[in-house]
């Protein structure tokens, strides 16, 4: 594996639009110190008899300084580690930056339960007085009330905050930096690294022998560890229970989905939706056993192309020419800016040795956004492209078009704009071809993205939804107990017609996401929104285009489910999860019917 001076700067973000040299960072870090004295010293001044809507605003434009300021030395710093975890430096800056969001939390920790014991109507008041923008963030501030506490109870929850994160450092760092796969035999007999980079491209080998060797190098790396992961897990899921009790829910999950003002319902709707349909997930699952002519199907062959002689090795510059083409549906205005982001070093590209695995996008207010890469050549690589610049749009335009204060978007919305890129991809791509054998490769793609997103990541989510009850209900979270469940599960989805190996009882103790809980069922909410607005999109044009864009640029300035609905999907009925399961099942019988 190459390291980070070997690669072109024309394959590396450039961090240098944030900060450009390291004097500036410690100036501006210098500067959140100072801010967060003068913001603690503004602590009572709302409560005193001479308190107006000034005072309000003056309070207000300070904290949103003092945050902005705060996020970029963050984002900076931590995706300064992300280009090579095992850099003391880096490390020790992201370090500081960690701590330094713990010091802005207590220093602000006081405003929200200042501003709720105020009267309600007077508070509202000064608002459309002063700071009108504020009104949304008003709103959802009254509205958790019952979940604000005291303001020394809030700064120490702001500091508790570091110690909260440590489960989920301590997993990424001994995910990223430390772990290693060994070696295993490629298709011809040589010795190469395994690494989360390349595992993926193992499990689609056409040698079965290759793909089992990857799989079980793979758990046999996490498997010494295991009980040192559910060590790090379960801390990471008690840090969940404390928080939620602290703030008074019912369960952690009750908590999680009221930051977005989900009701839980719709999470379970979700699983019931997905269970109902498990039936023409077996349906696929048989075809794929029938089209790659094995008597057993095992875990690690079902990510293989169907056809993989029609699956060619892409440099980067010819997949990111296929995501602008694809893309071309949404204008020129989105088009010229994935342009600018292709040249403009917003996208670090190839994996190198210690650089954070797999893909993000990120960024902060005061800067473009940015895309992080390990792409290897292959077709869910490009995906990956297209599915990465969507999250960076969203985030462009939101941006743009929001004050500060609504620029961040809900997570529960973040997985729409990407998957919809994916998708309008996968329509384009298939248009084009006159191939019966491509058009059946790029079928089993966007079968395995409904498998990846809607299935599986539904099945991460009753896993999260079962460990977090079983520890709420006091039950301690074991190796052995994990494993148990997770295998429970992966048998209750595949088992029909896949041989379970033991192998993957372990994969829970290798997906990051489980550190930021109640996250994944969003995925596949957010795969089934954008079926539909892709749907729409294809069938109205120019309307629906519009109605999209206003909707990327939204931001948080209303509730997700509510913003979605403007765009016409609404996921408090099942309606878009079963077109979105419907369209799979179509899918599977194209493709059956090419095979």
């Amino acid at each position: 594996m190459k390291t980070r001076k070997e690669i072109s700067a024309q394959f590396k973000w450039r961090l240098e639009d944030i900060y450009a040299t390291s004097a500036a960072w410690e100036a501006d870090f210098t500067r959140v110190g100072e801010l967060c004295t003068k913001f603690a010293g503004m602590k009572g001044q709302l409560l005193e008899s001479t308190a107006d809507g000034s005072t309000l605003k003056a309070v207000l434009k300070l904290q949103e300084e003092l945050f902005l300021l705060a996020e970029q030395l963050y984002v900076f710093a931590r995706m300064s580690r992300d280009e090579d975890n095992s850099n003391a430096d880096t490390q020790s800056l992201a370090g500081r930056a960690q701590a330094l969001l713990s010091n802005v939390g207590a220093a602000t920790s006081y405003l929200s339960p200042e501003l709720l014991s105020l009267d309600e109507e007077k508070v509202l008041g000064w608002v459309a007085e002063e700071v009108p923008e504020y009104k949304f963030y008003f709103e959802e501030l009254f509205r958790q009330k019952a979940h604000v506490l005291s303001d020394k109870e809030e700064e120490l929850l702001a500091l508790a905050s570091e110690v909260d994160a440590g489960a989920k450092n301590i997993f990424t760092m001994f995910n990223n930096a430390d772990l290693k796969f060994g070696e295993i035999k490629d298709a011809e007999g040589n010795s190469v690294e395994l690494t989360k980079g390349n595992y993926t491209n193992f499990l689609e080998s056409p040698d079965v022998s290759v793909r089992k060797g990857a799989f079980e190098a793979m758990y046999r790396a996490y498997g010494a560890y295991k009980n040192t992961l559910a060590a790090s897990f379960s801390a990471n899921v008690k840090g969940d229970i404390f928080f939620a009790n602290a703030r008074k829910y019912g369960s952690c999950r009750e908590k999680a989905l009221d930051s977005d003002f989900v009701p839980t319902a719709v999470y379970d709707k979700l699983i019931e939706a997905v269970d109902a349909n498990l039936p023409s997930l077996d349906k696929y699952l048989r075809l794929r056993k029938r089209a790659l002519g094995l008597k057993e199907l095992h875990m690690y062959d079902l990510y293989t192309p169907l056809l993989p002689e029609v699956s060619e090795k892409l440099t980067y510059e010819q997949a990111y020419a296929n995501v602008l083409d694809g893309l071309s549906t949404l204008g020129d205005e989105y088009s010229g800016l994935l342009k600018t982001g292709y040249e403009s070093g917003w996208i670090d590209v190839y994996e190198t040795r210690g650089k954070t695995g797999g893909a993000y996008s990120w960024g902060c207010y005061s800067s473009h956004p940015y895309v992080l890469l390990n792409f290897q050549g292959k077709l869910n690589d490009m995906f990956t492209i297209a599915h990465e610049m969507g999250h960076a749009m969203h985030t462009y335009f939101s941006n743009r078009a929001q004050p500060y204060i609504y620029s961040e978007y809900k997570i529960f919305v973040a997985e729409v704009a990407s998957t919809v890129n994916e998708i309008l991809l996968m329509k384009s791509l298939l248009a084009k071809t006159t191939d019966a054998k491509v058009e059946a490769y790029l079928l089993n793609h966007y079968l395995e993205e409904f498998r990846g997103t809607v299935f599986r990541q539904t099945m991460f989510a009753e896993f999260e939804k079962l460990a977090h009850a079983n520890a709420e209900a006091g039950e301690a979270l074991t190796a052995e107990g994990l494993s148990a469940l997770y295998y429970g599960l992966n048998e209750k989805f595949f088992g029909r017609e896949v041989l379970v190996d033991k192998e993957i009882e372990l994969e829970w103790s290798r997906i990051p996401h489980f550190y930021n809980a109640f996250y994944v069922y969003k995925y596949a909410t957010g795969f089934s929104a954008a079926v539909a607005i892709v749907k729409m999109i294809l069938e109205e044009g120019a309307p629906a285009v519009a109605r999209y864009m206003e909707f990327l640029s939204s931001g948080g300035s209303d509730y997700p489910l509510e913003l979605l609905k403007k765009v016409g999907v609404d996921l408090t009925s099942t309606k878009p999860v079963d077109d979105a399961l419907a369209e799979f099942g179509a899918t599977v019988a194209r493709l059956e019917a090419l095979l």
